[in-house]
């Protein structure tokens, strides 16, 4: 099922992790349904660095394959991966029925400085985009179709395309050399064939807007969807600027860390990503992407509030 990203209402989207036990495992699984639920573009499954999800990751894919009408998105990183190995793992996910994929760099795993040798074969995010095609490209060069009437005819046609997104920096990338390798990374991922940007996390709607105005000028024409992290509480803030380098949002941390309740924490964070989500919709986002943490209850709430999601649950999902 390919990713559409052009029908009202606003599209929307949101990313899940392999958990590391069976309960939460199963309670993923629910929340997952509520998602699919309401009906979003996708939903992506995050992959670990060097493999260590890789079968995790493939069983959550497969669980929204099958149990939900929601179109599974793989992220695949370049980190420890060879290309045989990268090679194999894109074959599985091909061979599930996966169709969509999120290529990343990914980090050098913990200890490992950024100039020793950790990659394995590939090297770049947009040298997994080609791979991710060429190894579409090989195990269904084309498709066939019956011609009605002809006994034996077939029609030959092309094959239709794996989409491909790759991550993009709003406030350029924390290993940048420069001010503008971030977008220039962003172009060559998009001439190995990406088909779809989608941006780590930002805390302002302006650095999302200034940053796709920037891109649009330098040539990047793929949609730049804009990836929003409800922040609920002052310690995932501390966390989510120790992994990320963004500056902090001083408005927001002030007001977590003053509000004394986990209630009123968590409507504070509801409240500023359903704010990001309207401002970056309104300035011609073409729909938002939501990092769930692995719960439900909060993204659907952004969305409700940002008035996103207005229609009612496909289905009343039993918890």
């Amino acid at each position: 099922m390919s990713i559409d990203l052009s029908t009202p209402p606003v599209p929307f989207s949101f990313e899940v992790y392999p958990p590391k036990s069976a309960a939460g495992t199963l309670a993923l699984h629910d929340t997952i349904r509520q998602l699919a639920a309401a009906r979003p573009r996708f939903i992506s499954v995050t992959y670990g660095a060097g493999g260590s999800t890789g079968g995790r990751s493939l069983d959550l894919l497969r669980f929204i394959l099958t149990e939900t009408e929601a179109s599974p998105l793989a992220h695949l990183t370049c980190v420890g991966n060879t290309y045989a190995g990268a090679n194999a793992l894109i074959r599985e996910f091909l061979d599930a029925g996966v169709a969509s994929f999120l290529a990343l760099r990914g980090d050098p795993p913990a200890g490992v400085r950024e100039d020793e040798t950790f990659l394995g074969d590939l090297e770049s995010s947009a040298q997994l985009v080609q791979l991710i095609d060429r190894v579409q490209a090989e195990r269904a060069p084309y498709t066939e179709r019956e011609i009605p009437g002809v006994p034996g005819a077939v029609q030959v046609e092309p094959r239709t395309k794996v989409d491909i997104a790759v991550a993009a920096f709003p406030n350029g990338h924390p290993r940048s050399r420069h001010p503008r390798e971030h977008i220039d990374a962003l172009l060559a991922k998009q001439a190995a064939g990406a088909t779809l940007a989608i941006t780590q996390l930002f805390f302002h709607a302006d650095d999302y807007l200034a940053f796709v105005q920037r891109s649009r000028d330098a040539g990047v024409t793929i949609p730049i969807l804009p990836g929003i992290m409800p922040i609920t509480s002052p310690s995932r803030l501390r966390r989510v600027l120790e992994l990320s380098g963004e500056e902090l949002p001083a408005e927001l941390a002030i007001a977590l860390e003053v509000e004394p309740t986990v209630d009123g924490q968590r409507a504070l964070g509801i409240e500023y990503a359903a704010g990001l989500a309207r401002d970056v919709v309104a300035g011609g986002a073409p729909g938002v992407h939501l990092y769930a943490f692995n719960s439900h209850e909060t993204v659907l709430a952004v969305l409700r509030d940002a008035g996103i999601l207005t229609h009612p649950l496909e289905k009343e999902v039993a918890r």
